[in-house]
């Protein structure tokens, strides 16, 4: 079940209370009756399992892929003869 925070806005008192998604926001301060108000904060989110990453769907290299040489290099020059 999720946490709700709360503030009231006439004697500022904040709380949290545990509800359901489907249950009815509260309206009423239980300090002093007033009308209250809910409080949006930012979640921290944890994803867990595959699917969540760039690399998860990545398609695997085929085996002409892998198998491919470099090709060669040019060969160099032999250096002239210092007499």
């Amino acid at each position: 079940m999720p946490t709700y925070q709360y503030a009231c806005n006439a004697c500022a008192h904040e709380f949290e209370v545990f509800q359901s998604f489907s249950d009815a926001s509260l309206t009423q301060c239980p300090e002093c009756k007033g009308d209250i108000r809910k409080v949006y904060s930012a979640v921290g989110v944890v994803f867990k399992g595959s699917g969540f990453y760039k690399t998860d769907s990545v398609k695997s290299k085929s085996s002409s892929d892998v198998a491919k040489p470099a090709p060669a290099a040019p060969a160099a020059a032999p250096a002239p003869k210092a007499d």
